[in-house]
């Protein structure tokens, strides 16, 4: 689930961060750019690196199980070719705003990251349906939102700090707003899901939930949209002290996704070994 979370905020990073530059409104310092990029790329590669060294729990990447199935899926093809726009656009990034190329190839890495999202989302949720297991519900806006909120969070960390932003400035104003629009949406989403969940065929069949469940979920909660929302409340308030609460904000929503996907998947997967046949049937309606 962590490595899940790391790919989210990674390919959130480079759309959000592909968008900013073909509109031009990103740094003026277009090597700023180096920083996300690189960063994103260090977030969305560590799955692969995982994969790479055949560890038994974390064995496949996108479907693809390296050093056993030479062919890869098409899925993480998808995936490869998001890295070629990237390193492009790496390479581009220290030329002049107004060059045309680099606002297309920003556009293309948005573009490339955002059907990836979508993908892996139908790929991710037919593997574990296949188990009879997993997290289920991960439709694509439910992972389109997590990766712009996440991606959002570590470019913000970027701005603060690269950028030397004033933390008071009304350049920073739509970007924390934009923030705060986002984890609501978020929750929204989130709170829907595990509404659907408990409405379904799976939810009828516990009377009561899993000891500690509400509590785990509330602090999930907690860390996904509270502390960085106020996080990002506290930044102008407190410079230039303040952006240190940056970091902090983006990797507690880290922790906290990683511990909702893992506690979502532990409801269905508890379900699912209790009734494998009611749990598929209930599981494919709960995915469509």
């Amino acid at each position: 689930m962590l490595l899940e979370v790391l790919a989210l905020c990674g390919y959130g990073l480079w759309m959000l961060l592909g968008l900013a530059l073909a509109l031009g409104i990103y740094s003026p310092g277009r090597g700023d750019a180096l920083v996300p990029l690189a960063l994103g790329c260090v977030f969305v590669s560590a799955g692969l690196i995982a994969a790479c060294l055949r560890l038994r729990t974390l064995s496949e990447w996108h479907g693809w199980q390296i050093g056993r199935v030479q062919r890869p899926t098409r899925e993480a093809l998808l995936a490869l070719a998001t890295y070629l726009p990237m390193l492009a656009l790496a390479g581009l990034v220290r030329g002049t705003e107004d060059f045309w190329t680099t606002r297309v190839l920003s556009l293309v890495l948005a573009l490339c990251s955002l059907i990836c999202l979508i993908t892996s989302a139908y790929g991710y949720r037919t593997r574990r349906l296949a188990d009879q297991a997993g997290v289920a519900a991960q439709l694509p806006i439910s992972r389109v939102l997590s990766a712009c909120y996440g991606g959002g969070l570590w470019l913000w960390v970027c701005l603060i700090f690269q950028a030397d932003l004033p933390a008071s400035s009304e350049e920073s104003l739509p970007w924390a707003i934009s923030l705060l629009l986002l984890a609501m949406l978020l929750g929204l989403v989130d709170g829907v899901g595990w509404h659907s969940l408990r409405g379904s065929s799976l939810g009828e069949r516990w009377q009561r939930p899993p000891q500690g469940l509400q509590s785990w979920r509330f602090l999930a909660a907690a860390l996904i949209c509270a502390i960085p929302c106020l996080s990002l409340l506290l930044v102008p308030v407190l410079p230039p002290a303040g952006r240190w609460l940056t970091p902090f904000a983006a990797a507690a929503y880290i922790v906290g996704k990683s511990l909702e996907l893992w506690l979502y998947d532990f409801a269905l997967t508890r379900f699912a070994l209790a009734h494998p046949l009611e749990a598929s049937s209930g599981l494919s309606r709960t995915s469509r």
